[in-house]
């Protein structure tokens, strides 16, 4: 282990991300009656330009108006590059009330993306007192953000959550896809005639993960976009928390069920986990520093591996 020790994510449950357009009010009552963890009301991609500050106005009446529950309340803004990204700041902190956790920042290129929104809602939480922070979400969706993804996970302490945007990271890449998340048609390997399908989103998948597991911050797997194909969304799932990403976004009710099925630990997965920490315990009494479980080494390592599962567990059931 580094001296420098590795910080712990946000202690929350994140497994799914329910996104809902702020132009259409009429879901945002379903939504908060939903399983997701995170409901993410979006001022971006999802609102037509002229429909930019009616879906403002609408969110922050709904973040008052509406019972979230326990729900992690997250709002995206527009990209910085855009005219509509400091009003949506600056009015959701100076109307909205204390009920929004999280602001979310799309297509973020560098950590200096992160000071801009960070010194701005600092600014109007000082003037407007706030007495409860608003926590930070970056999309890492552009070539700029996979290359300065570590410096981005460094940017801000109110930074707890990355995901990564398939779509929009797609088309900075130039690749040729116009798929969102998933296996790719033309992306496979070859042997002895037949096909394989590789995962074209791994490398930046596992990019966000260390950055995310360096800096203590969630790392989230962004959308699937053919909600008429529930295996396809398992497995890209799958992937994920393989990987270590924590949950998935949902761009279609359907999705929130299915999110929460994969980043849940198993119940055979928590009683293994369960009994690695048992039998280490049990070999640590005798002097050991290993054992055996299954017909299989356990170690100090397989210890870290088995917590992961266990506060993961406990976490989702409080």
């Amino acid at each position: 282990m580094s001296f420098r020790l590795q910080p712990s994510p946000p202690a929350r449950p994140n497994r799914c991300q329910l996104f809902g357009p702020g132009s259409r009010p009429a879901i945002f009552e379903k939504m908060a009656q939903s399983a997701a963890d995170v409901i993410n009301l979006d001022l971006e991609d999802s609102v037509a330009p002229d429909d930019k500050a009616q879906a403002r106005t609408n969110i922050i009446q709904a973040i008052g108006d509406i019972d979230w529950g326990n729900k992690h309340l997250s709002v995206r803004i527009n990209g910085l590059d855009t005219p509509y990204w400091y009003r949506d700041v600056v009015d959701l902190l100076e109307q909205a009330g204390n009920r929004l956790d999280q602001i979310m920042i799309p297509k973020v290129g560098c950590a200096a993306d992160v000071y801009a929104v960070d010194a701005l809602v600092t600014a109007v939480e000082r003037a407007k007192g706030r007495t409860r922070p608003i926590s930070l979400e970056v999309i890492i969706e552009t070539a700029a953000g996979i290359t300065h993804v570590e410096e981005i996970a460094a940017s801000s302490p109110r930074l707890q959550a990355m995901s990564l945007g398939a779509a929009d990271f797609a088309a900075s890449m130039g690749m040729q896809t116009t798929g969102i998340g998933g296996t790719q048609e033309n992306y496979y390997m070859l042997r002895e005639g037949t096909k394989y399908w590789a995962d074209p989103w791994h490398w930046a998948q596992t990019a966000i993960v260390a950055a995310c597991r360096t800096h203590g911050i969630l790392p989230v797997d962004g959308p699937f976009g053919d909600f008429s194909d529930d295996e396809g969304f398992r497995a890209q799932a799958l992937r994920s928390a393989t990987l270590g990403m924590v949950g998935k976004w949902a761009i279609h009710p359907k999705q929130v069920a299915l999110a929460n099925e994969v980043f849940t630990p198993s119940d055979s997965a928590v009683t293994e986990a369960r009994e690695i920490l048992a039998a280490m315990e049990q070999a640590r009494a005798e002097g050991a520093g290993a054992t055996v479980y299954k017909g299989r080494l356990v170690d100090i390592a397989s210890i870290r591996q088995a917590e992961v599962i266990v506060r993961q567990a406990e976490m989702i059931a409080t």
